[in-house]
Formats: C-alpha cells, sequence, structure tokens
C-alpha cells in the first residue's frame, strides 16, 4: 500500500504568476480520489508536483510505495536510436529505474557487438544481460505479455516492435493501463487514463480501478467513470481575483457532489453577505461618531473607538473568497444548407466496414459509436475531405489538410454544406509554433473562410472561451482541454455549416462540456460527432453504429457494446 500527502504547496509559473497556492490533501491507502477542474487550472502540474518532475516554491510532498504514472498522451516516450517509439519503448518508459537502466546497458552493447565482436565486448554483454536479470527486466516481461495480451491481443514478443503511431489512442492507452493495474507499483497517478478508450474499455476501467486494492489518483472529466470510480472527488478551483488556485476536498463520491459544491458557495455568498452587512454597519456608526465629534467633544472617545473597531474588522478581512467559476460560452452559428447534408451510397471503407447507405439530413444530430478501431474517425475524415468527390462537394473550412481516405462508393455533402473538422488528437501543425493571437489575427487565408481579426476582438472571443491567460501561448503549449476549446472557437469562426467532431469532450472539463452541448443546441447546422461520452451521447437525435463485425446500422439508442445498449444512469 502507499499513500499521497500534499501540504501547503505553493507554485510559480516562469512569469511569476501563482498558478498553485496553499494546496494540501491526502490520498491515503487504498483509496481512489478524482482530481478534478476547470482546463488549465493545474492538476497535470500538480501532479507533476507529486512524481518530483517539478519542484514546488513552498509546501511539501510526502508519498509512500513505488509510483507509477500515466501521462496524459502516452505516446511521447522516446524511440532507440532515433527510430519512432514502440510498444517496447512505452512499457520500459513505465518500468522501475533499475530495470530501465539494465534495458540502456543491454542495448548499448548490442550496439558495441554490431562493431566489435571480441571476447571482451561478448563478455560484457553477458554481464549486462545479468544485471539485467538481477534489476527484474525478464520477470517484468512476463507481465507485459500478459499486458499486450489482454490489450492487443497478442504476446509481447510479437507486439514488442510494433510502432506506437500503428496502434489506435485507445490501444495505447489500454496497454498503459494493462500495466500499471497489474505493476508493482502501489500509488498510481492517472492522467485522464478514460481518454481514447471506447465505452466497453471505460467500463473496464471502472470495474478495475473500483476492484484495485492500489492507491489511485486519477483526473477525469467522464461523469459516469468519476461516479462509478471515485470514493473521493478533489476539485483544483480557480482563485479569485488573480490569486493562485486552492483545491477543495468532497469526501464523497460523485454522486453527492454537485450538492455539496451548491451548497459550499451559498454559504460562501451567505458569509460574505453577512461580512458585508456587519462592515456597512460599523462603517455606518464611525462616520455617526465623526459627525457627533465634530460638535460635541464628550463623543471624541466613541469615534476613536469605532475608527478602532472598523479598522480591526477590516485589517482581519473578509471571510475566504468564494473561488471563481468559469464563464464559458460557445457560439456556434452555422447556416442553411440543402436539405440532405450527407447522402452515402454503398460506401465502403476500405478494410474496415462493409458498404452501407446512410442519409443525414440538414439540422440533425448524429452520434457515430462503435469500438475503436471499427473506422468511425476515417469516416469522419472522407467527410471532412468533401466526400468521396469533393471537387463536387464543398471545399472544408480551415487550414488543415485532409489525408485521403481509402474507399469504395459515394460519400457527397449536400448544397451550401462546409464541413468543420474537430481533430480527436489536436493535430495541427499548421497552428504549430504560432500564438492564439497571431492565429485569430490571420485568418486562415482564404477569401471565403475564416476572417482575421484585430488584437482587441480577438481578446474578446479568447476571454469568452476562457482562454484569455493563453493568448500569448503557441497553441502546442496548451493544455489538452484549452486546445480542444480553441480548436471550438476556430469551428465558431470559420462558417461551417456541418460540424464533424471527432471525441470533443475527451479534454473538456465539466463545465466546458456541458458549454459546447449548450453551443450545439443553437447551432444553425448539422451536427455528426464521433463519441464514446455517455453523457454527451444521450443529447442527439440519430445512432449510426459501426459494429464489430464490419456492419454500419442505425439504432434508436446509444449501442455501446456488441449491441448491448449503454447503461443508464
Amino acid at each position: 500500500m502507499g499513500h499521497v500527502d500534499v501540504g501547503g504547496v505553493r507554485y510559480e509559473l516562469p512569469d511569476g504568476r501563482v498558478l498553485l497556492d496553499e494546496v494540501s490533501f491526502r490520498v491515503g491507502d487504498g483509496a481512489k480520489v478524482a482530481l478534478v477542474g476547470a482546463n488549465g487550472a493545474g492538476k497535470t502540474t500538480l501532479l507533476r508536483l507529486i512524481t518530483g518532475e517539478l519542484a514546488p516554491h513552498a509546501g511539501t510532498v510526502v508519498r509512500s510505495g513505488g509510483l507509477g504514472v500515466m501521462r496524459q498522451m502516452v505516446d511521447r516516450v522516446p524511440g532507440r536510436d532515433g527510430h519512432p517509439p514502440t510498444v517496447a519503448d512505452l512499457l520500459l518508459d513505465l518500468a522501475p529505474d533499475p530495470v530501465r537502466r539494465a534495458a540502456a546497458e543491454v542495448d548499448r552493447h548490442e550496439l558495441l557487438l554490431m562493431d566489435t565482436d571480441d571476447e571482451a565486448t561478448q563478455i560484457a554483454y553477458a554481464a549486462a544481460l545479468a544485471d539485467y536479470a538481477d534489476a527484474g527486466g525478464y520477470d517484468i516481461e512476463v507481465v507485459w505479455d500478459v499486458c499486450t495480451v489482454r490489450a492487443l491481443g497478442v504476446p509481447f514478443d510479437r507486439a514488442r516492435h510494433r510502432e506506437l503511431r500503428t496502434l489506435s489512442g485507445g490501444e495505447q492507452k489500454r496497454v498503459v493501463l494493462e500495466y500499471l493495474l497489474a505493476g508493482p507499483e502501489q500509488v498510481l497517478l492517472l492522467d485522464e487514463p478514460d481518454n481514447f478508450l471506447d465505452v466497453p474499455g471505460k467500463i473496464w476501467l471502472e470495474e478495475r480501478i473500483a476492484a484495485s486494492e492500489k492507491t489511485i489518483l486519477f483526473i477525469s472529466h467522464d461523469r459516469e467513470l468519476l461516479a462509478n470510480a471515485a470514493t473521493r472527488v478533489v476539485t483544483v478551483e480557480l482563485g479569485a481575483g488573480g490569486g493562485g488556485n486552492r483545491v477543495w476536498t468532497h469526501p464523497g463520491g460523485f454522486a453527492s457532489y454537485h450538492q455539496a459544491r451548491t451548497d459550499r458557495f451559498a454559504r460562501f455568498a451567505e458569509l460574505r453577505k453577512r461580512w458585508d452587512e456587519e462592515h456597512a454597519k460599523l462603517r455606518a456608526q464611525m462616520l455617526m461618531y465623526k459627525q457627533k465629534a465634530a460638535y460635541n467633544a464628550d463623543m471624541a472617545s466613541r469615534y476613536q473607538a469605532a475608527q478602532t473597531r472598523l479598522r480591526k474588522f477590516e485589517e482581519a478581512g473578509p471571510p475566504t473568497e468564494q473561488p471563481r467559476e468559469q464563464d464559458l460560452t460557445m457560439r456556434l452559428r452555422g447556416g442553411r444548407t440543402g436539405k440532405r447534408a450527407v447522402v452515402c451510397e454503398d460506401l465502403e471503407l476500405t478494410g474496415l466496414m462493409k458498404p452501407f447507405d446512410l442519409e443525414i439530413w440538414y439540422g440533425e444530430r448524429v452520434a457515430v459509436l462503435g469500438s475503436n478501431g471499427s473506422g468511425k474517425s476515417h469516416f469522419l475524415r472522407l467527410l471532412a475531405a468533401g466526400g468521396t468527390d469533393p471537387d463536387v462537394g464543398q471545399r472544408p473550412v480551415g487550414e488543415v489538410a485532409v489525408a485521403p481516405v481509402a474507399h469504395r462508393g459515394r460519400a457527397r455533402l449536400g448544397a451550401r454544406v462546409r464541413p468543420g473538422w474537430f481533430v480527436q488528437t489536436h493535430e495541427h501543425p499548421e497552428l504549430s509554433g504560432r500564438t492564439l493571437l497571431e492565429i485569430l489575427h490571420r485568418g486562415d487565408g482564404t477569401t471565403d473562410g475564416r476572417q482575421g481579426m484585430g488584437r482587441e476582438a480577438a481578446s474578446r472571443v479568447l476571454d469568452r472561451y476562457e482562454l484569455a491567460g493563453a493568448a500569448e501561448q503557441p497553441f502546442e503549449a496548451l493544455s489538452g482541454g484549452q486546445q480542444a476549446r480553441f480548436q471550438i472557437l476556430l469551428l465558431e469562426l470559420s462558417g461551417a455549416t456541418l460540424l464533424l467532431l471527432d471525441e470533443p469532450t475527451d479534454n473538456l472539463d465539466v463545465q466546458s462540456a456541458e458549454a459546447l452541448e449548450t453551443g450545439l443546441e443553437s447551432f444553425e447546422g448539422t451536427v455528426v460527432a464521433v463519441t464514446h461520452d455517455r453523457w454527451f451521447a444521450r443529447g442527439f437525435d440519430r445512432y449510426c453504429v459501426f459494429g464489430a463485425e464490419g456492419s454500419v446500422y442505425e439504432s434508436h439508442d446509444p449501442v455501446w457494446d456488441e449491441g448491448r445498449v449503454a447503461r443508464t444512469r
């Protein structure tokens, strides 16, 4: 068993701003604690402080037990000798330090053998292999074998050289989670472990977290996962008046979280109201005695006493200031199009699905459901490129280049339909290296696309998306949730009449996801969304299911796992 104890932690950003201030909470032995809060509030930074990757400017972090960490983007691990990272690289990055060091020595001596195959080099190589065994390398490979069989369906020897980019995001996460939940580390820090997982994978994760004896602190915005797995909720709250963000711990599960938070904010408001009333009373009393003291010397002492009471009251200050809540507004507009927004005739994405027909009418909200690897994202990408006849269809909005999709059959976009594409992985090389203000100021460089705007207008729209503080940051430096919000902002400004959303809520905090849902309700156009978000999916009109056997069919209700209707709240 292990635990994490964070006491009075303060962390300042390189520009001197305080991100976290007086942060204190405890994750006890075997506890399952969810860490929630606004995108960019400092949740990932807090995990990095716990791992020791960052050092706090004040306060302490104490932990016991081995530590296993899942990063938000698990594929960002170094490859070997300049090659793209593989499954073996991913698992080795999660292994204990002695195993990693011993594996690096084995690799180094293997390279030496390629140049010099003499007795001394062979002896050194044998010693490196022995050290790898002593460090537990071969024992951990047995665990890796179990993990790859469960996650990928193949043993480690067959999976080890497979490049990570050939795995879906869900497969990458599943490999990491299988190892961490089965590995020796007793304390797990999981940064958005449910991202990229399909719903059966999320249900599996909920059950594994709940059943595990390990101490688990995880960041998530999935409301079902929070309700089913967390026994306690720690919220990173936005500091009022530009102060550092603090945390509040709700001792119960997510089912009672919203009511407890509402009650807490009501208490803040009531305490502040009482303080303001008492402050006004003392000030009025002081002014009264001041006026009387002007023509009655006997009142001078009372005036001084009233001044002293008011000064001490003001020095003590008001009660703890209520944390700031996000004020996020998405104004997705769209526009009128032809009655048929999308028409698919005998469409087949090569090697992924059987031919199918589909008509999507103007104004409909269609959720595309199915397991990872079933072709959902490829389908959205085909539509984002203008369908199978892009010269006939409408030009996609934005600067992103859409890679071709191998297919047979046809997928046509209707009259005046202009697709706007939200990319699941946030891969936008056209935005890389540019600040948010630069991107908005420039526009997308086309005559009929997103137009550029002045600095003041850009600042206002960024503020509406809670991105004003990141205006001078490059796109790639944003958190996953901030990148998602900015992508939605670009769609708002683009003039798209068909929104193609690939897992849009994956990185959004709860309030941002609710703001997106509200924005889609007022959107004048058509929405096609790939999603594994069970809450989000319930707001759609139609459900197009990409089945495990390659069939594509419609369902009246969300279907998540081999025709099984999703569990309801």
